[in-house]
């Protein structure tokens, strides 16, 4: 299965390694364009089914990754077993449920077992994840294991705070309303005042969630 660098543009050797179809995607958003009453044809819709085939590419690319060439090796023997946080990664999904998108934070921490995780690979586990058509409890299990798996570690924690547009524009439009969840695997499970360091870590200094 072939990497795709989040950081990188989205060209067409992209949307074609990619597991979207993206013909299919522009025939399905001129069907759309038609039923809502548009012409899809005027200036200003003309390319809209081209422009949304690679927005999908971009925003659903966490299909297309492998999580073992994502972290390529950068599985590092140290000896360590304090508590590893690393917190406030932004991220943006997509709602399975509406295709809206939720945004929010994602807070990770770890206690090694004689193993640590490059640090930049933990916010790419988070966009490979988030990448995807989710919804948050999965997500936020989903990176738990992963890392879990990974790195055998004494015990790992993940929270996640976010925002859902399908609450927010539509149905009960309650605006200021967040969704939090959390998966804690081994010792943040098993021990109280382990779970509890970890969440003080990472409501101290925390900020409102804003779009």
């Amino acid at each position: 299965m072939e990497h795709i660098d989040f950081d990188d543009n989205i060209t067409e050797e992209t949307l074609r390694s990619s597991k979207i179809d993206s013909q299919a995607v522009q025939d399905a958003v001129l069907q759309l364009l038609t039923a809502f009453g548009e012409n899809p044809q005027r200036a200003g819709l003309k390319r809209t089914p081209q422009r949304v085939a690679r927005m999908y590419a971009e925003l659903l690319a966490g299909y297309a990754v492998d999580p073992l060439i994502l972290v390529n090796g950068a599985l590092f023997e140290v000896k360590y077993d304090e508590m590893v946080i690393v917190r406030d990664i932004e991220f943006y999904s997509m709602c399975e449920h509406h295709l809206l998108p939720f945004m929010g934070r994602v807070h990770v921490a770890y206690i090694p077992d004689g193993k640590v995780l490059g640090l930049s690979k933990i916010p790419r586990i988070v966009d490979m994840f988030a990448r995807r058509l989710q919804v948050q409890e999965r997500m936020t299990r989903q990176i738990a294991d992963l890392i879990r798996d990974l790195l055998k570690p004494q015990g790992v924690a993940v929270v996640v705070e976010a925002l859902h547009l399908c609450t927010m524009m539509r149905g009960v439009q309650k605006h200021n309303a967040r969704m939090t969840t959390s998966a804690m695997h081994g010792a943040f499970r098993s021990n109280l005042a382990t779970r509890q360091e970890f969440l003080d870590n990472i409501s101290r200094g925390a900020s409102p969630l804003q779009i």
